[in-house]
């Protein structure tokens, strides 16, 4: 299907998702253009989370509308978003802990039989995350922490998406680790993948991202570009820490 370019290529409408018998995603409006990169920020709680999880389908949407390159996605199973290329990495990374580091990237091909191009993709991977490289053959549960996110998100760009939906990828990482973690996000979004960032750090998220959205107990309170959610008194006060 070909769809307008100017048209979102991720579209909520009013979405709605409860779990565990809560409303957690109090029908929110979110938009996402092919080649941005847009964070969703707020405390914990706010249903960030929910919303990654209900996008890659791997929750249940109970109102309003996911479409994605102009189709309507509420019932389609995860598998199948994969192959449409969303791809998400988990909140905690989500790797295989008794694979390889390689068994581990492959796993994120395993809808794709285009074997040239997994292993060209694979080289691109390398090139981008040398650490991963160095360490192909190691037993994925026993890297740090910053090397386990960094190969699930090599996993993850084996899918070959369009949209990467990243969860928390800073979560528990030391600073210098962080940096460079958001500097393979970047080149991530200068290849063209459109990506949508939940980050608990709102500060660097902000510097990163394009545009913005907060979220507030399910619902959406704000949004606008990253420069001017930086600047903002309120955003300022809530989320990076300064008196109001």
């Amino acid at each position: 299907m070909h769809t307008n370019p100017a048209s979102p290529l991720l579209q909520l409408q009013n979405l709605q998702i409860s779990y565990g018998g809560i409303q957690a995603v109090k029908g929110i409006d979110l938009e996402l253009y092919s080649g941005e990169l847009v964070c969703l920020i707020g405390a914990n709680g706010a249903g960030k989370t929910t919303t990654l999880n209900a996008i890659a389908g791997v929750l249940p949407v109970a109102g309003g509308n996911i479409h994605y390159a102009g189709d309507r996605m509420n019932t389609v199973p995860p598998h199948n978003r994969l192959r449409r290329g969303i791809a998400l990495v988990p909140e905690g990374r989500g790797i295989f802990t008794r694979l390889t580091v390689e068994e581990n990237l492959r796993m994120g091909a395993y809808t794709r039989n285009d074997k040239a191009a997994i292993e060209a993709d694979l080289e691109r991977v390398y090139t981008m995350l040398p650490r991963v490289k160095e360490r192909l053959y190691q037993v994925a549960g026993t890297l740090s922490g910053g090397e386990q996110q960094m190969v699930a998100i090599g996993r993850a760009l084996l899918s070959r998406p369009r949209l990467l939906l990243l969860d928390e990828p800073s979560m528990g990482l030391a600073p210098l680790v962080v940096e460079k973690i958001f500097e393979v996000v970047q080149s991530v979004a200068k290849e063209g993948v459109t990506i949508l960032l939940v980050e608990q750090n709102a500060n660097l998220a902000l510097e990163f991202a394009q545009r913005g959205y907060v979220m507030e107990s399910g619902k959406i309170t704000l949004t606008g570009t990253g420069a001017a959610l930086l600047a903002d008194p309120k955003v300022r006060a809530a989320y990076l820490g300064e008196a109001a």
